[in-house]
């Protein structure tokens, strides 16, 4: 029997040589043919289109532009990029994880990779 090496854990994810766990789900290791870093970005159209009208309103109806210009504001700052753990296997791929923090990402990844290359 081989013993399980831990690769990373934190919180309610873990790569080991033999499963990742990703909150409630657990992959076998076995299945995981590869691993990458999938990044979707916000569709910020629609906070550029309201800056815009915001800034069109701004000029006859100063109040109802700065209620809009502020909200438009908002709504950009509060637009985050959104980090994929992506997993292919013989069943196809699979978003594995989600996150907004790169780095965080970065090291699942590679823990991932080291569970990959361990493995054989």
């Amino acid at each position: 029997m081989m013993n399980e090496i831990v690769f990373f854990e934190y919180e309610d994810v873990k790569v080991t040589n033999s499963r990742f766990i990703s909150g409630s789900q657990t992959y076998a290791m076995g299945n995981v043919t590869s691993v990458k870093a999938f990044e979707k970005k916000p569709n910020r159209l629609g906070g550029i289109l309201a800056l815009l009208i915001g800034l069109l309103f701004s000029v006859s109806a100063p109040y109802v532009g700065l209620t809009i210009l502020v909200v438009a504001a908002i709504y950009l700052y509060k637009q985050k990029t959104i980090y994929h753990v992506m997993l292919s296997t013989s069943g196809g791929e699979t978003s594995a994880l989600k996150t907004y923090q790169r780095e965080y990402l970065d090291k699942v990844v590679s823990a991932l990779n080291k569970a990959i290359v361990h493995r054989g």
